[in-house]
């Protein structure tokens, strides 16, 4: 399992590091730009979510269509481009159009759902961990690099890091990863507005929207008003960002652990919301610098809890041919709520109302914790491999009560039935 999903994951992971690393700086450094402002500070943080949001359900379905591999390359090469164009950026237009490249290269949704094609559903959990604790780490360094690089090389050095590292991934792209696993099936293709309609991919949709949306109000938030308005030192922002994680990386462990292991993924997503909640009830009201910082710690805890869990939730609520479109579509979800959070965050930092900001982002968390009780828990989700040549006829067989896929990869005939409705014994009686 780890041949293949380490050197994905670390596709990913430094894929988001490349977005990460910029973030706890953007808005201070951002404002020194020329033409630069609060508003378009915010766009700025938020500009790369919306070309993502745009462009992850076409990447999702060209890789359904010409392979993960090419759609993969296609989408660093773009990624590229645009960390190049923002080191040389000197005016907030140019950093812009860097960022809207970046964004451009929409490879997440893929990357998941390659790891998806290797790993069974039974593993997908624990490569999705894998997969949560890349990010994570990388989000980890992002913070404590982010601060030291740019004090000492500027700005600039933070995306020449970021085009060299995606260079690197391309090369182990085609020299370790091996090719994706063939899928057959007999499903009808599903309709978008089908897809969108979902409850559970729905709700997973919402959730992913609602936790990058607050990332990004935080990043944009917390290093201005820690330093400009609490009077923190800046170059002292990665002993905030380090602590931060630290207590992040303990919730991850515990979230990738009791997720799959007990079967409480729902209720993780719920324990992270309620840190959500209490951490921006505690920006509203923190009026010091030391409870300004325990609420940033919260929030850290509340967004690790989720990252580990996210992907593999949304993946095992799809159909096998959908999860391209499916993962494309959620991914597109979180991108949507990262510009959306650039471009409130950033008019009310222009406003100065972040405390207001804080009190309707509170409220709107409420009704996000509600909503997702309503969640099926992904766990319930079971899988029986049978031998590749077992005579089974699909169309008939997932008529089946509680049956709710069958396909084929290149070890076994898969399926896919809810536990809650049906049990094992019973569908091989069936066979």
């Amino acid at each position: 399992m780890l041949n293949n999903v380490l050197p994905l994951s670390f596709i990913v992971g430094t894929r988001f590091f490349g977005l990460f690393i910029v973030l706890p700086v953007l808005s201070l450094y951002a404002l020194k730009l020329e033409g630069a402002n609060e508003f378009l500070v915010g766009f700025l943080v938020g500009i790369y979510a919306l070309t993502q949001m745009i462009l992850q359900i076409p990447f999702g379905i060209l890789s359904d269509k010409i392979g993960r591999k090419k759609t993969l390359l296609i989408g660093l090469i773009i990624f590229i481009i645009g960390s190049l164009i923002c080191s040389f950026a000197h005016d907030i237009y140019i950093m812009l159009l860097g960022r809207m490249l970046q964004g451009a290269g929409a490879i997440g949704a893929v990357a998941t759902a390659m790891i998806s094609d290797f790993i069974t559903e039974e593993n997908r959990g624990k490569a999705m961990a894998v997969m949560g604790s890349f990010i994570g780490l990388s989000f980890a360094a992002s913070m404590v690099i982010s601060p030291l690089m740019s004090a000492k090389w500027g700005l600039s050095s933070l995306f020449d890091l970021s085009a060299f590292l995606s260079f690197l991934c391309i090369i182990l792209l085609y020299t370790v990863i091996p090719q994706e696993s063939k899928i057959t099936h007999e499903n009808k293709k599903t309709p978008f507005l089908h897809l969108i309609k979902q409850k559970n991919l729905a709700l997973m949709n919402l959730t992913n929207c609602m936790q990058k949306m607050l990332m990004s109000i935080a990043f944009l938030s917390i290093p201005i008003i820690l330093v400009k308005h609490l009077g923190f030192d800046a170059h002292k922002l990665w002993i905030v960002y380090t602590s931060s994680m630290i207590a992040g990386f303990i919730a991850m462990g515990f979230a990738g652990s009791l997720g799959e292991k007990r079967g409480l993924a729902k209720q993780i997503l719920l324990l992270g919301v309620a840190f959500f909640i209490l951490s921006y009830i505690l920006f509203a009201f923190s009026n010091s610098i030391n409870l300004f910082i325990i609420a940033v710690v919260i929030f850290f805890i509340g967004f690790n809890l989720h990252e580990p869990i996210m992907q593999s939730c949304a993946s095992k609520l799809c159909k096998v041919h959908e999860k391209g479109a499916a993962l494309g579509l959620f991914n597109a979800f979180g991108y949507g709520g990262s510009f959306i959070g650039g471009i409130v965050g950033g008019i009310f930092l222009h406003l100065d109302k972040l405390n207001i900001l804080a009190i309707i982002l509170t409220i709107l968390a409420i009704f996000w914790l509600i909503a997702l009780f309503f969640l099926k828990n992904p766990s319930d989700f079971k899988n029986i491999y049978l031998p590749l040549d077992t005579q089974l006829n699909f169309t008939d067989f997932i008529q089946n009560i509680g049956v709710v896929d069958i396909y084929k990869n290149s070890k076994n005939l898969i399926i896919k039935f809810d536990s809650k409705v049906t049990n094992e014994e019973i569908l091989k009686t069936k066979i």
